[in-house]
């Protein structure tokens, strides 16, 4: 138990450490923003890249590993959905995103705390995995709830998904993994290098952003949300792995990605959208902040019962 909290400890205070200097030491919000972008754009594409096409995607495991991941994670989007059905759009979208969207910067540095390179490469993959699939399924749901059809938003925002970064990482990867190309001298060795140094920048952005004082939104809306993402989903993973085989180091990151709180870019589609990105705003930083307990303590359970070793 104590070493699950130490191993993940260190994951957590970077992104503590980010609130920090934006707040006291560094509060130029030119500087978080290149420095977003600079993750997004470069460092995480370069270490999707690089683990994705040096990855076994010819293993059967892959797709139990990919039901399992889906099952959990649009279980908990129907979940959020039937829950928010009464609400105004806005805040049922904000709730829905809240219930299936995740930080997989954060999953994929506390894989490697824990897992080590292997977990790193299980969470590359488990990433590649729920993606495309996740922003798809949202942004659907999104514009036919928010009836904004088809004037210019959503296709604005189906665009921006064709020239995702992350996307267009994970597709190139896998070519060069079909092709067999698993490893290009310089382009491969680049790609690491640059990928070694997305995590920390990263976990400094993502406290950057977090926004703790006067959270607005409905106490109801965020309960909704976060009842879906820290017990829907993780709850549908680990009942699944009961009966769909994993190896030990993808059914922990399994649970770790089923416990994962709202990602950043939640705000940003619901503000594009015309969602409620106040109180998207208000999901993302109690989830942010919850997860510090909740994570840990869900992988704890899930370990218990299902027998698996660290």
């Amino acid at each position: 138990m104590i070493a699950i909290f130490l191993a993940i400890a260190p994951v957590f205070l970077l992104i503590m450490g980010g609130y920090g200097l934006r707040r006291g030491g560094i509060p130029s919000v030119d500087f978080w923003n290149m420095n977003d972008k600079l993750v997004y754009w470069v460092l995480m594409p370069a270490l999707f890249f690089g683990k994705i096409s040096a990855s076994d995607l010819t293993g059967a495991g892959i797709g139990r590993y990919a039901l399992v991941l889906y099952i959990g994670c649009f279980g908990a989007l129907a979940c959020a959905g039937v829950m928010s059905r009464r609400m105004t759009p806005a805040i049922s979208t904000s709730v829905m995103q809240g219930g299936a969207r995740f930080n997989s910067f954060v999953g994929i540095a506390i894989a490697e705390a824990l897992l080590g390179e292997a977990g790193l490469s299980a969470a590359v993959l488990a990433a590649a995995l729920l993606v495309p699939a996740v922003n798809l399924t949202v942004v659907t749901l999104m514009t036919q709830r928010l009836g904004t059809g088809d004037q210019g938003g959503p296709r604005a925002v189906l665009r921006n998904l064709a020239k995702n970064p992350l996307i267009l990482s994970i597709l190139a990867g896998a070519l060069f993994n079909i092709a067999g190309w698993h490893h290009v001298p310089l382009l491969h060795d680049c790609a690491m290098i640059l990928g070694n140094a997305a995590l920390p920048i990263m976990l400094l952005c993502v406290g950057a952003n977090l926004k703790l004082r006067g959270t607005p939104g409905s106490a109801k809306a965020i309960g909704f949300a976060s009842f879906a993402k820290f017990f829907i989903n993780p709850a549908l993973v680990i009942a699944l792995l009961f009966f769909i085989p994993l190896g030990p180091v993808p059914a922990q990151v399994a649970v770790i990605f089923a416990a994962l709180p709202a990602s950043v870019a939640a705000y940003t589609l619901a503000r594009q959208l015309g969602g409620d990105a106040p109180l998207m705003a208000a999901i993302i930083t109690i989830q942010t902040l919850s997860s510090f307990l909740t994570l840990p303590l869900t992988l704890l359970l899930a370990l218990a019962l299902l027998g698996l070793g660290t």
